[in-house]
């Protein structure tokens, strides 16, 4: 232990402990612009610079420890003066359209501008480090805004491992952060999932704009626009109208199910319903594969961000891939091919199916090949958790005081199985709880699985948990990856042949598409506990609210088979729930 002095206090820490970790144990903010905890520990951005006495410079307080007698002085004339500096120059170097950015009052960089009394009329507007904006399927960049605090760059390093947004200072008066220099997003190894877009702390990286076109279809009377909605989107739309993190499903759904009955949408579907189809179509994938000599082991193929890591990357393994769309595509296929013609009178080609998603990917993932049929797309748009928030504070809703609805569709209608795919590890739960009755012929005693719950996620770069588990006289060796460093890990161990391994659930994002790169920024908690409160809100959900947690016992999905699919793996099926994979090129240094 040491002895230290921050501020006049004197406190006592464990050695190896930085300046900015002892400050904050008591309650002494210091501002920084650079720092994430264990991934981006660099002092760039010059922001948390303190005064350490008996020291010329000022230290920067994100990764100077301490040492027994320091005496730190965090907000003394010295350290304020630099960090105005330092603030003044990044400022001018920084475009302020922020009537139009995409931040939309979550910018960390205008609030600390705000709080250190920048005047902006003194250096004017800005022009931004280079003028251009590079466009992808899922995020984009605009380069006026970046204030080179490299959050991004460390980020896609260790968190995605994608390696994609570089900073560059060969030009040492002029450097700047970007992909592939002449390339966009699409054109790189970039897999969209959004993590670079929720650190930014400013408007550089934002999530494609579909804003415009749905609001575009909405106002077409000659289209029916049907919504959809993610179960971690529940989890989640509700901080964006100061609801706290975690808060229970039950009490923000129905208002959600009415803001978006009056923004405009014609019907509104539930996600939860096309995960119901999902285990039903992957399960008896995995079941076929088992009993037939298939390829394995089976992945799961619901999360974009993964799938086009694995074309991008580990294309030999792409017959591993469930060939069962994701949850949204799917029912956005049936919603155009069997719901609307049967129940609403209209021909595919006259419906517009917009997903509300927590994911960023699949902005991208609507355009791949393999979904749509008879060329018709799937799904026309993705907008995100931050989208729609946006959405309906534009429409001047007052969310808190909606009244709730409940959707009459029967695509609105789910399990608990459903539902928890929006938590790492809900896909391989909610797989086994029907693939186990199927094979066992026999009802579950327990529903829930330990291995698969509880994230263990600190670091916020991922984690694998492994399960041998025996079903229909077989012992399955089963995995839950999630984050881009533990899917790296993955194929490591995969590649090595000494664990033979039947399912593996992999999700892009650390903790699953609860810290989906479309989800709403959070600043004052760390990332792992973010991820906790949003998944405990999905279990809680499943056990505890929903009278089925099955999806082999979904009514309106077995409704589905009986009048349009005939069954699991059928034909009809195949054409309208599967898909198919091939390797993707992509230029990087």
């Amino acid at each position: 232990m040491a002895s230290i002095t921050i501020n006049g206090k004197t406190i006592k820490v464990k050695n190896g402990t930085t300046i900015l970790s002892a400050a904050t144990s008591i309650g002494i903010r210091i501002p920084t612009l650079c720092f994430i905890e264990e991934i981006n520990e660099i002092g760039f951005c010059r922001i948390c610079v303190v005064e350490v006495e008996g020291e010329q410079d000022l230290v920067s307080s994100c990764n100077t420890e301490i040492k027994n007698g320091m005496v730190i002085e965090t907000d003394s004339k010295k350290v304020i003066e630099s960090r105005t500096n330092t603030l003044q120059l990044l400022a001018g170097k920084h475009r302020f359209d922020c009537w139009k950015c995409p931040k939309d009052g979550m910018c960390e960089f205008y609030d600390i501008l705000k709080e250190y009394d920048i005047l902006f009329e003194e250096f004017g507007p800005g022009i931004g480090r280079k003028d251009e904006l590079i466009i992808g399927t899922g995020i984009s960049m605009d380069q006026t805004k970046c204030i080179l605090c490299k959050k991004c760059v460390a980020v896609c390093s260790e968190v995605v491992t994608a390696n994609v947004l570089k900073f560059r200072d060969d030009d040492g008066m002029n450097p700047f952060v970007s992909p592939t220099i002449g390339l966009n997003f699409d054109e790189t190894g970039c897999i969209f999932c959004g993590q670079c877009v929720k650190v930014c702390p400013t408007g550089t990286l934002f999530e494609t704009d579909h804003i415009g076109r749905v609001n575009a279809m909405i106002r077409d009377p000659k289209k029916l626009v049907v919504v959809q909605i993610a179960p971690s989107v529940k989890t989640a739309i509700g901080e964006e109208f100061g609801y706290e993190i975690g808060t229970p499903i039950k009490e923000v759904e129905g208002k959600m199910f009415k803001a978006l009955k009056l923004l405009g949408f014609d019907q509104i579907t539930d996600v939860g319903w096309g995960a119901d189809l999902t285990v039903l179509e992957e399960g008896t994938e995995l079941i076929n594969r088992l009993q037939n000599g298939g390829k394995l082991p089976l992945f799961t193929s619901c999360c974009p961000a993964w799938v086009r890591y694995a074309e991008l990357y580990e294309p030999e393994y792409l017959e591993n891939l469930s060939t069962t769309k994701s949850p949204h595509i799917a029912q956005g296929s049936l919603i155009k091919h069997y719901y609307a013609p049967k129940y609403l009178n209209k021909k595919p080609e006259e419906v517009y199916v917009v997903s509300i998603m927590p994911c960023t990917a699949k902005k991208y993932e609507i355009d791949c090949p393999g979904h749509e049929v008879d060329d018709i797309r799937d799904v026309d748009a993705v907008i995100t958790v931050r989208e729609l928030a946006k959405m309906i504070k534009r429409k001047g809703l007052d969310f808190k005081n909606l009244e709730d609805y409940v959707p009459e569709s029967p695509l609105a209608k789910f399990t608990g199985a459903g539902v928890i795919f929006g938590a790492a590890g809900g896909v391989t739960e909610g797989a086994l709880r029907t693939v186990s009755e199927l094979l066992d012929n026999k009802p579950l005693e327990k529903l829930n699985y330990k291995f698969t719950r509880g994230s263990d996620l600190r670091d916020s770069k991922g984690v694998i948990k492994e399960t041998t588990i025996k079903i229909g006289g077989n012992k399955l060796n089963i995995a839950v990856v999630h984050g881009g460093a533990a899917i790296k890990e993955m194929f490591k161990r995969l590649k090595t042949g000494k664990k033979k391994y039947h399912f593996i659930e992999f999700m892009e994002c650390p903790g699953g598409c609860v810290n989906g790169g479309g989800m709403p920024l959070v600043r004052d908690l760390p990332m792992h506990e973010v991820i906790k409160k949003r998944t405990e809100a999905l279990h809680r959900y499943d056990s505890e609210d929903l009278p089925l947690r099955k999806s082999h016992e979904n009514p309106s999905v077995l409704k589905a088979y009986e009048e349009f699919l005939v069954k699991p793996n059928s034909e009809e099926a195949h054409k309208y729930c599967h898909t198919h994979f091939t390797q993707k090129e992509y230029r990087n240094e």
